[in-house]
Parts: structure tokens; sequence; C-alpha cells
């Protein structure tokens, strides 16, 4: 496994993807921080670590096995992936939040941002970038975030902890290109955040609303019952609030 580490770094997204231009790199090769200036999150997000105390990371994945538009596929088999080495740790109540966000018992604890590279019409290759919440106990001012330490009341090996979810990044990803979508979408249902329960959602312009969250599409959008029709929303268009 080829690991790039580096004491900070503005993003590891920014630097994994600099580092392509004139590098040769292996497929799965992560770059990881103790600290980041920049690190982002979804629409321009901020994701927030004390130094040293949490994983952020950054992984190739030359021609992933997903096709465009479905390239949501690709937030599937990573989020899975956490699970299943959260799991390993015996975290607890694990679910996840649409897009792309991973709670223990409404926390968060970890977040993903995928960024593709497109050639031909296809994706030429992704830089998955993940922070994990592991043995930082403060979190100012974010009262539903958590970590795994907080979770368990004990540290965590962080090299451990990387080699592990890599391993399932790497098994998820076989499976997918072996089995097809169909296991890994039932699955990723299988933890859905608020699936089959009345929830509050909120629009763009502020309004409120009441409904059901039925699953997601393959494009990613998430399927919304509402007044007896199901309607589909993308991430700009919708916020499921607690």
């Amino acid at each position: 496994m080829q690991i790039i580490k580096l004491n900070a770094i503005d993003s590891t997204n920014n630097y994994l993807k600099q580092l392509l231009m004139d590098t040769a790199l292996e497929d799965f090769c992560v770059v990881t921080t103790k600290y980041q200036s920049k690190g982002k999150g979804q629409i321009g997000a901020e994701w927030m670590s004390e130094r040293g105390k949490n994983l952020t990371f950054s992984v190739l994945k030359k021609n992933p096995p997903v096709k465009l538009p479905r390239q949501f596929h690709l937030n599937i088999l990573v989020s899975l992936s956490i699970v299943k080495t959260l799991e390993h740790y015996s975290i607890r109540k694990l679910a996840i939040k649409w897009p792309n966000d991973i709670l223990s018992d409404h926390h968060k604890i970890s977040g993903i941002l995928i960024e593709n590279q497109i050639k031909s019409n296809r994706i030429d290759f992704s830089v998955i970038g993940i922070g994990l919440n592991v043995n930082q106990e403060l979190f100012k001012g974010l009262p539903k975030v958590s970590s795994m330490k907080s979770i368990l009341g004990m540290p965590i090996n962080k090299d451990e902890l990387l080699h592990k979810l890599i391993n399932n990044l790497q098994i998820y990803f076989k499976m997918f290109s072996e089995k097809g979508k169909d296991i890994v979408n039932a699955e990723y249902e299988s933890y859905l955040f608020r699936k089959d329960k009345p929830s509050t959602f909120e629009l763009p312009d502020q309004t409120l609303f009441t409904g059901i969250i039925r699953g997601v599409t393959d494009a990613g959008k998430l399927r919304v019952q509402m007044e007896g029709a199901t309607k589909e929303f993308d991430l700009k268009e919708l916020k499921l609030l607690y």
C-alpha cells in the first residue's frame, strides 16, 4: 500500500491531484496529514479537525468501475467501507446521512468528499477525501459531532485504522465490479438515516415540509414521499433537518 504522510497541508485532495500531474501513483495510493488547513466538505464547507488527533486523508482510485452519470455509487462504496470499518471497532448505532455523512447515534463521526476527473465521457480517476474523527474529544460549537474515542472511551491507533479502512475500500470496489450495484445499493439503504420515518426537510427558500425518505436513485437523488407522491431531490435542492 502506497501511503504518503505529511505533517500539514492545505488539502489532501488538492495535494493528491497536483501530485498526479507529474508522478506515477499506485491505485489506492493514500495521502494523509496530521493537519489540514483548508480541508473541504460538501458545497464549500470546511472540515475542521484538531491537529494530529484524527484521520484526514485522500485516496486515489484509478478507472473506478462506475459509469456516468451514476458516479454516486462511489459515495455508496466509500460510505459502506467506513461503516464496516467502524463496526469492526464496535461503534454503535451507525447510519449514513444522505449524501455522505456517517453518523453514530445521530452524531457526525465522518465525512466524505469525492472529486472525479472526467475524460472521454468516463471517470478517469477519483480522489476520495475522507475525514474521520478518531481521538479528538472536544468539538467547540459543534454539538452534533462525536469521535471514536468519545464513544469507546479509549484512544485508537490511527495507522491500524487507516489500513483497515483502505482494505475495506478495496473489498467494496471489488464486490461492485464482480456483483454489480444491486447488492451495495440494498446495503447502503439499510443504513440510510431516517429511512421510512417521517422527517422534516428544508427547501432553498427556507420552506419546511414533512416527508418520508424512501431511498436514493442511481444518480444520487433522495427519494422523498410527500402528500402521496414520491419526488426526487438533488443535494442543493433539499436539506434534511434533525
